[in-house]
């Protein structure tokens, strides 16, 4: 297909690209009424915007379909990110290549010497990150007298990541006839700000929608409890069995922390986080493209700016901090027109956050609980009964080695040990943990009272300080009952949640063994979901809860003064409770 209103050469290059249109962002970057204007653009991740700034420099750039000759650039280009740089330069590369466009990588982490040589041999264009850049140009190896476009790619992240002052000094250097394109997903004020110091009569340009989700992707809100965050990624990687598969994690240490934990059950997987190195980044992500890793998992700030064209599944394995940051991570796929799959693995307590950010971003999502073993195993067979199924002309050699095993073995013993064979290839699903029956509502409310179990008619009741109105929930109650007490969930009979305290038995054989664990564990918990719950022995004559309190809540939220204890006056209340007295006269103390 031809693109007429484009340079030959950069039709040419979109043609051999295999393109048969132009994305929207794409389209209107090269409309007459934007050729030679400072532009001012937001579009969604994933939506070709480095080609986008590519085209619409373009004007500035070419005469009679070449390059002119550069002793200094005449295109800067700036990104938040080394991948997103160096994703910048192989994209232009392409674009410009029949141009005969010079062009240099400037990035942390690679040789500063190299780079300087390659800016004082004379190239077109220009990419690289704000520190970089902000430091080649101090040393006087930069030289933008010459500039004629400068474009911020991603420009808000890079103001998220404190890149402010860099770009001002960078963008100061420049002349002041030069063209200014800024990309951003979204124009927060200090875009607006910053497009207003150093554009002049700007278009704007915005092709994201009401709907802030990307179309071409489908978003997934996986529940788990809290101790079956690591087993859930297993399943979902098991289920999916994606060609390539991004995993988000908040800091570095949990990248770690879970990329070796892949590793061991046999995935080929690779990291990408800020202590690696730019030669290991590298390593890891051509590793992703050879397909020789099929997982990735990375904090936000490395994986940005990567483009996959395998990628079909991201897991958010922990929560984003805020609907922006899910959109940049969620659009890791679902590009140039592709299909993909976005899933949030959440902890019952948090369900309520990620609700709220999902409908403040007009993101539609699936809520399902998290894949069992029995799931994974189930889509398995379906995998291996479709492979075997499919139509395939085999060689002599195989049909000869197949009549010599059905001369030695019946069929049924042959498929049962190719689907042996096959099983053992793949990384075991995950037993998860089983929380009971599922809960009333859409978000999984809380039962107010759980059947009592057989079994537990001698039992001793211990007591939690959270209940209803702090979202006390059976569901993460019982993973941190387990790994506080160090019991299995058969060992725990009844769950009781009350207004503000939750009750649950344990077999009397085992309570001084319960209570022993519980306080030796007391204050090491540290996870996010359950730190500050505190378990105690009920108090004495509490052989059954008190019934649900009906009266209207009086009191202030958990943790604003003393509570009345469970009971404290009325007649035959179940707890014994000191005489506390309202008022200035007669209070205690």
């Amino acid at each position: 297909m031809t693109f007429d209103h484009l340079s030959p050469v950069l039709s040419d290059a979109l043609t051999a690209r295999g393109y048969e249109a132009l994305t929207p962002v794409q389209a209107q970057v090269t409309e007459a009424e934007a050729h030679g204007r400072d532009l001012l653009v937001s579009a969604q991740t994933g939506s070709g915007k480095t080609v986008a700034f590519g085209l619409a420099m373009a004007d500035e750039l070419l005469a009679d379909g070449r390059l002119p000759f550069a002793s200094a650039p005449l295109a800067l280009i700036v990104a938040p990110t080394r991948e997103l740089a160096l994703q910048v330069s192989r994209e232009l590369g392409w674009l410009y290549a029949q141009a005969g466009a010079r062009i240099a990588t400037c990035v942390g982490g690679m040789d500063a010497s190299r780079e300087r040589r390659a800016l004082n041999q004379g190239v077109h264009i220009v990419v690289g990150t704000p520190g970089r850049l902000r430091d080649h140009l101090e040393r006087g190896a930069l030289d933008l007298a010459a500039l004629r476009v400068a474009v911020l790619d991603e420009a808000d992240e890079m103001l998220d990541m404190g890149f402010r002052e860099d770009l001002e000094e960078i963008l100061d250097a420049t002349p002041a006839t030069r063209r200014t394109l800024l990309f951003s997903a979204t124009i927060p004020k200090p875009i607006a700000q910053l497009a207003k110091r150093y554009q002049k009569d700007a278009l704007r340009i915005s092709t994201v929608g009401d709907t802030r989700g990307h179309g071409d992707i489908a978003y997934q809100v996986v529940t788990v409890a809290p101790a079956d965050i690591e087993g859930a990624v297993i399943n979902l990687l098991r289920l999916h069995e994606a060609d390539t598969a991004m995993l988000f994690c908040a800091t570095r240490d949990n990248v770690r922390r879970l990329h070796a934990r892949l590793v061991n059950r046999g995935f080929a997987a690779v990291a990408l986080s800020g202590e690696h190195s730019q030669n290991e980044r590298n390593h890891a992500l051509q590793a992703l493209r050879d397909r020789r890793a099929r997982v990735c998992v990375a904090t936000d700030v490395a994986a940005r700016g990567i483009d996959l064209p395998s990628l079909s599944l991201v897991v958010h394995v922990e929560i984003p901090r805020d609907a922006e940051t899910l959109q940049h991570r969620s659009g890791r796929t679902g590009r140039a027109g592709k299909k993909g799959t976005a899933v949030l693995i959440v902890p019952y307590p948090r369900r309520r956050r990620v609700d709220a950010m999902l409908r403040g971003a007009k993101i539609e999502a699936q809520w399902m609980p998290a894949p069992t073993a029995a799931d994974v195993r189930a889509r398995d067979q379906e995998r291996l009964i479709e492979a075997l199924l499919a139509p395939v002309e085999h060689e002599a050699d195989d049909l000869e080695l197949a009549q010599r095993l059905l001369a030695e073995r019946s069929p049924e013993d042959i498929a049962a040990s190719l689907v042996r064979a096959h099983r053992a290839t793949m990384p075991p699903p995950e037993e998860l943990i089983d929380n009971g029956p599922p809960a009333r509502g859409e978000r999984g409310e809380r039962p107010d009272r759980t059947p009592r179990r057989e079994g537990f008619d001698d039992s001793v009741w211990f007591r939690l300080d959270v209940g209803r109105r702090q979202n006390a929930d059976p569901r993460w109650i019982l993973p941190l009952l387990c790994r506080r007490g160090h019991v299995t969930k058969n060992e725990i009979g009844a769950i009781r949640i009350g207004p503000n305290e939750t009750l649950f038995n344990i077999p009397l054989a085992i309570a001084d063994r319960f209570a022993e664990a519980v306080e030796r564990t007391a204050g090491r918990d540290g996870g996010e979901d359950d730190s500050g719950v505190t378990i105690t022995p009920a108090p004495e004559g509490s052989s059954y809860p008190p019934r649900r309190d009906k009266r209207p809540f009086k009191g202030g939220p958990r943790g604003d003064g003393p509570r009345k204890p469970h009971g404290q006056g009325k007649p035959g209340g179940g707890f014994k409770a000191k005489p506390y007295a309202k008022g200035k006269k007669g209070r205690q103390g």
